[in-house]
């Protein structure tokens, strides 16, 4: 493997245009090498941003260059497996977009890929890769707020276009396979457990969630959360303790939503904020799986943590259609 990890990235996504494709160019030892997209135009506007960007006319262009050494996919969610299978059985190494997969046999089934081929493969679960989550969890289990007594999350914001893909049943749409994630994740990766569904409210539009309540439990500490599609945009991750409380105030988009800090409040004390202001999580993400390609460190979100996120999205859909 190469110093320089030289990416390539499947379909024109405007998010890998605004997030993924800069954060490339910005972390350590990677270039935004190669772009597959059909469209003249979006391909110019990807060069606008990286003139040296060369484009493939296809994936499978893209997927056979021997000049690129890792993928990075973000194409629509129900054909995230098809594609990294693809990769793999190119032999790159491949970073997809959340939801890697549409159910756990999906997920399994991509883990037997990665196995069969020896390369990398992983989610673009890009929270953990930020320090505030850390933090968060060093002081949860250190005893900073005593025993938990409950853990609550939200993440809203509010799309009615009907054409979008993340509101179309056949592309995988919906809130829970869309943002559901990271609640989800935050809060296993703070209890270094599997939670349990104990009750859901799930509102559909048109085949897809719209609103998910879900009440669920990490043995004896509930676990709730909310996410929405058709509300004000929101999210917060809070704590709470017996002896304080730890929030975490832009948990999922920290820096587009607001500064990344988490708060810790106790009686009796004053109010601590450790903040992370120079932090990007989506250049930390990219420098953590090229790390993981030149050293053969352990990547680590491996898709082993995206299965039991998998798992509880299954539970919840699969307890709401009962």
């Amino acid at each position: 493997m190469t110093e320089t990890i030289r990416w390539g990235i499947l379909g024109a996504a405007n998010f890998a245009k605004t997030q993924m494709g800069p954060a490339i160019h910005l972390a350590r030892n990677a270039t935004l090498a190669a772009l597959a997209t059909s469209s003249t135009a979006k391909g110019a506007a990807f060069q606008d941003l990286f003139p040296e960007l060369r484009l493939h006319d296809s994936y499978d262009a893209l997927l056979a260059d021997p000049e690129i050494d890792a993928v990075y996919i973000p194409l629509p969610n129900h054909i995230h497996v098809t594609w990294t299978e693809k990769a793999l059985a190119a032999g790159k190494p491949v970073l997809t977009e959340k939801p890697v997969g549409m159910s756990v046999a999906e997920v399994d089934q991509l883990i037997a890929a990665r196995d069969a081929s020896g390369c990398l493969a992983a989610e673009a679960f890009m929270i953990l890769h930020h320090p505030q989550w850390h933090r968060a969890k060093q002081l949860v289990a250190e005893g900073a707020i005593g025993e938990l007594v409950q853990i609550c999350g939200a993440f809203t914001y509010d799309n009615r276009d009907m054409a979008n893909i993340r509101n179309r049943a056949e592309t995988g749409g919906g809130g829970l396979r869309d943002i559901g994630v990271y609640p989800i994740g935050a809060a296993r990766f703070i209890m270094g457990a599997e939670p349990v569904v104990d009750r859901v409210d799930v509102r559909w539009e048109e085949g897809v969630d719209t609103f998910v309540d879900a009440t669920c439990h990490f043995g004896t500490v509930p676990f709730r959360f909310y996410v929405g599609t058709r509300a004000h945009l929101w999210q917060e991750m809070t704590f709470h303790g017996t002896s304080g409380v730890l929030r975490v105030s832009a948990p999922f988009n920290a820096v587009d939503f607001g500064p990344a800090q988490v708060h810790l409040l106790r009686p009796n004390k004053e109010a601590q904020t450790f903040a992370f202001h120079t932090d990007f999580q989506y250049v930390h993400q990219v420098e953590a799986f090229g790390h993981s390609l030149r050293t053969g460190a352990p990547y680590p979100v491996p898709l082993e943590f995206s299965r039991g996120t998998q798992a509880l999205i299954d539970a919840i859909f699969d307890a709401a259609t009962a």
